[in-house]
């Protein structure tokens, strides 16, 4: 249900005039990009999707959210088979995508998900990049600008 609510328009305002703005394949990721970048292309890519969740086990009992949310995460992190993505292939997935963005030299922009956005930061530390934010915890349309010697990436 999460991804097919509307956006509300926030306070999120980024002062880019570069080119290329990455976006996820989730409709919810290009509505977001319209609403800061107005009207203009967009390069979509399933690479820097959410990572996805499915329940940590069969059961016809009814559990908080939070459960199934905190389960579905550690069985994603300990790699189980159970969930549709593992840690290990998220990985592999964001370091394709730092690979893909390292080959422009030139500024751009990605809007993508909190918890796929640890993993993207990550890999982005790994071969250079400085995050603006040492942060664990996201809000909606936050901003984190990831810098190296040649470029800035707003995340």
């Amino acid at each position: 249900m999460y991804d097919a609510e509307p956006i509300k328009a926030g306070s999120c305002s980024v002062d880019y005039d570069g080119q290329r703005v990455y976006v996820s394949e989730l409709d919810r990721s290009l509505e977001t990009a319209r609403l800061i970048f107005g009207d203009r292309d967009f390069y979509r890519t399933g690479l820097i999707n959410e990572v996805p969740l499915r329940s940590a086990f069969n059961t016809k009992r009814r559990l908080p959210t939070l459960f199934w949310y905190m389960f579905g995460r550690l069985q994603w992190f300990w790699n189980s088979k159970r969930q549709p993505e593992t840690r290990r292939e998220t990985l592999r997935r964001a370091s394709e995508f730092v690979r893909v963005i390292s080959e422009f030299d030139e500024d751009i922009a990605i809007v993508t998900h909190g918890f796929f956005m640890h993993t993207l930061i990550l890999q982005m530390k790994q071969v250079g990049y400085k995050p603006s934010k040492n942060k664990t915890l996201f809000r909606n349309g936050e901003v984190i600008v990831m810098e190296n010697s040649k470029k800035v990436i707003r995340c």
